[in-house]
């Protein structure tokens, strides 16, 4: 793999040089740091009653670029200067090259490599996620909730959108395809951030946790949709609706398809996974399937996590479910931490600076698309109709996140040049604030909610009060002396003695 990332790296080795081992040792150190990052902080956040998640996000923020400068990301595609810089900007860069023997003419393509690699990891560790969430969920529960995680969904999409678009044409007199692009980003949830923290609290498996499982998966969906009309907007200033067609028919076909024609096979892998005796069944052929699907999923213009979660969803339905659950944990510890720390280290807090001219503009912006951020996935809890008990409210606190998602969109749009700095700035907080609200507020939701229930319990379960506890013993009284025997009365005229 090394060698595959090193030939695909955007910049060459010099000629003649053999760079694998200081690619593997660079790609180590970064690991070191990053599982160092995600156990101190999520110890941390777990001793201080908040979600794990939150400590990895908030370790990868503290050894990325923004505080300790240890993991350093290019953002989408970059200058050769502008890598160099960054390059010489990693602290891992300059450890290497005192203690590796690292020349200055190796640093840039060794660094290339190196966050690419990680990149890679990061990636497989959210297949891996969205693998061991479908492995969890329940498919019959997930077609229940069907009408409702659609129409969360879809509300879900369109009211940020269309404030989101709307209100910076008006409001800020942004032109038309950059106030679109920006509204396209508040569409589509991150669902691994949502996902890992309804697994923390094993709340995956209640209504409101699979109302947001399957609209998460729709709101990707739709999310992928949008971004091929706006992408195509912003390139040719016209939508093709070829591509946009092919898109949706592609989505419905693979999520649709996947999932009938796996319960379909699935007895015949079942049998298959039972004749398989050597070590590392049945996990390593359910990975090949999940990492199938997510190959299937990817090249059709889809994400890979999509595919992944299918794959999950079919496993699930099988008496292999238990034993999976159990072998995909410690894949799981392995790759998922990788995900959320990168997630953090590409963080950029700088943005957040109002001392620099240049953010003041996109920090005001900024307030009006977090608003319309919150508030528009709050309004998509509402759709989760004809559910008896189910709290809309935590599904729309549960479909607040935007993560990586709406750092695509920010990327996809600076990279075509529609968004000016401004809104790209608005852009990146939005994404801040959400991906580091929404993990607290929903576990504040869920677990507040429960306290309330459990402190809110009808008169019957209610103390007795001291006049009930009262008459309870004058009652029981009463009884113990009605059944008591009758004991004849003593005749005191006569003294009993005894014959003989």
């Amino acid at each position: 793999m090394l060698l595959a990332v090193e030939a695909a790296a955007s910049v060459e080795p010099p000629v003649g040089d053999n760079l694998s081992p200081l690619i593997l040792v660079a790609v180590l150190l970064a690991l070191v740091v990053i599982y160092l990052a995600s156990r101190i902080a999520g110890e941390i956040a777990v001793r201080l009653s908040f979600p794990p998640v939150l400590g990895e996000l908030l370790g990868g923020v503290l050894v990325g670029s923004s505080a300790l400068g240890l993991l350093v990301f290019p953002e989408g595609p970059v200058s050769p200067e502008t890598l160099h810089n960054l390059a010489h900007s990693s602290a891992l860069m300059q450890l290497l090259q005192v203690t590796a023997g690292l020349d200055e003419g190796s640093l840039v393509p060794v660094f290339a490599s190196q966050t690419e690699i990680i990149n890679v990891l990061s990636e497989i560790g959210v297949v891996i996620l969205l693998f061991e969430i479908g492995l969890e969920s329940d498919l019959g529960e997930l077609l229940r909730v069907g009408p409702q995680a659609a129409a969360v969904a879809v509300i879900g999409v369109a009211v940020p959108f269309a404030a989101g678009t709307l209100g910076l044409l008006y409001l800020f007199h942004v032109p038309a395809i950059p106030a679109i692009f920006a509204g396209a980003a508040l569409t589509a949830t991150s669902i691994g951030i949502t996902a890992r923290v309804l697994a923390e609290l094993q709340k995956l498996t209640s209504p409101e946790g699979q109302v947001i499982i399957g609209a998460a998966v729709l709101d990707d969906v739709l999310g992928i949709i949008i971004l091929a009309v706006v992408a195509s907007l912003a390139k040719t200033g016209e939508v093709d609706v070829a591509d946009v067609s092919l898109i949706i028919l592609s989505a419905v076909v693979f999520l649709v398809g996947s999932i009938v024609l796996g319960r379909l096979l699935s007895p015949y892998f079942v049998a298959l996974l039972n004749h398989l005796k050597a070590r590392g069944n049945p996990l390593l052929p359910a990975l090949v399937l999940a990492f199938l699907l997510a190959y299937v999923g990817q090249v059709i213009h889809l994400e890979a996590i999509l595919g992944a979660f299918a794959a999950g969803l079919i496993l699930g339905e099988t008496d292999k479910r238990q034993e999976l659950e159990e072998q995909i944990k410690p894949v799981s510890d392995l790759l998922v931490p990788i995900f959320f720390v990168c997630v953090g280290a590409k963080t950029n807090l700088a943005v957040l600076n109002p001392a620099i001219p240049a953010n003041r503009e996109g920090l005001i912006i900024a307030v009006f698309l977090v608003s319309v951020a919150i508030f528009g996935k709050l309004a998509a809890g509402l759709g989760a109709f004809g559910k008896p008990g189910i709290s809309r409210y935590a599904v729309g606190v549960g479909m607040i996140p935007r993560g990586e998602v709406g750092l695509v969109f920010a990327g996809v749009g600076a990279a075509s040049g529609v968004l000016s700095e401004a809104l790209d700035v608005s852009i990146i907080v939005m994404v801040i604030a959400t991906t580091f609200i929404a993990p607290l507020w929903l576990r504040g939701v869920l677990v507040g909610g429960e306290a309330i229930e459990a402190n809110t319990s009808g008169p019957d379960d209610a103390p007795p009060s001291l006049l009930e506890l009262q008459a309870e013993v004058t009652e029981q009284g009463r009884k113990d002396a009605a059944s008591a025997p009758e004991l004849a009365p003593p005749d005191s005229g006569r003294v009993g003695i005894p014959e003989g």
